[in-house]
């Protein structure tokens, strides 16, 4: 597992839920590539409604709009392995907003049993989900 505290760089990814690299969600791209790379982590959050350089209001609210959300990935690692990881965003983000944050990492602990594998809901430990 990573160790991660103290001083890190938190890279956001803003992008539209529908934007694709080679017929596969552009966001779930970018957090394979990141798990890869072995960085601390990348989390894909989606909006409910936001615009971008294009000016076009994308919401949940109007059924017409609904389908192309803002999307953010955001990853946090130590900031020398996110510049790394840089190059391959030049690579697959062609419309976005790419930024970089400074932040503190207070506390970073995955759960128990997990390090290294990926487990589906019935071989995780702790709660159970429905």
């Amino acid at each position: 597992m990573t160790r991660l505290t103290g001083n890190a760089l938190r890279l956001t990814v803003h992008i539209g839920e529908n934007d694709t690299w080679h017929h596969k969600p552009l966001y779930a791209e970018i957090v394979h590539r990141a798990h890869a790379a072995g960085l601390a982590g990348a989390s894909v959050f989606r909006g409910i409604e936001g615009f971008g350089a294009s000016s076009l209001i994308h919401t949940s609210r109007l059924l017409s709009l609904s389908e192309d959300l803002p999307v953010a990935v955001v990853i946090v690692d130590t900031e020398a392995r996110v510049r790394e990881f840089l190059p391959q965003l030049d690579e697959l983000v062609t419309e976005g907003l790419v930024t970089l944050d400074e932040c503190e990492v207070i506390r970073y602990v995955g759960r128990e049993g997990t390090q290294g594998t990926s487990q589906g809901r019935a071989g995780r430990k702790g709660k159970k989900s429905l």
